[in-house]
């Protein structure tokens, strides 16, 4: 029986994480990612044969814990599961601040063009399945239409979205007390 890896995917994710939090994804590169983790760049393409397959899988990974959180309640009654949608983007970002980030900079930030194509469809394959909950959530919120889907959108990601990168984008954490601010917002946007 072999040794476990010292060098283990995730580890070397958690410091890509951490460099992009710090560098923006430009920081990560596969030198970097080696050094920042102390493991030797072997290590690094034994896991992740290339930048882009690093890159694609930190966005993957990042945005799979985060999903994972959304869609455990995504499903609950309509107000309730709205509600909880938009507190889940602020509690998840106040306790993952590194994570955060990435996911504030986008899929294209990382690379998603050059991405493999597993990767480029395993991110399309999570979007979709994001896009039909909320777009479901709507319909059980009797907002149906382009205009009711858009406002619950507003509702529960673009405004935990936007309050998270007010404070991300300065370097500061985002206070807990935000969490009341957009749920009371995401109550009233949806209220009637």
């Amino acid at each position: 029986m072999g040794r476990p890896p010292r060098h283990d995917a995730d580890r070397l994710l958690d410091a890509a994480v951490s460099l992009a939090a710090e560098s923006g994804p430009r920081g990560v590169t596969m030198a970097a990612v080696a050094r920042a983790a102390g493991a030797p760049s072997g290590s690094v393409y034994h896991r992740f044969p290339d930048r882009a397959a690093l890159l694609s899988a930190l966005w993957l990974r990042t945005v799979t814990r985060f999903q994972d959180g959304f869609f455990a309640v995504v499903e609950a009654p309509p107000l309730e599961a709205a509600v909880a949608t938009a507190r889940h983007v602020i509690e998840w970002c106040r306790e993952n601040p590194a994570e955060a980030k990435v996911l504030l900079a986008g899929p294209d930030a990382y690379g998603r063009a050059d991405w493999p194509d597993a990767a480029r469809e395993q991110l399309a394959k999570a979007n979709a399945q994001v896009d039909e909950a909320l777009t479901g959530l709507a319909e059980r919120l009797g907002r149906s239409g382009m205009a009711g889907r858009s406002r619950v959108f507003l509702a529960v990601v673009d405004l935990p979205c936007a309050v998270v990168r007010r404070y991300l984008g300065r370097g500061e954490a985002v206070p807990a007390l935000e969490v009341g601010t957009v749920t009371d917002a995401v109550r009233d946007l949806l209220a009637g």
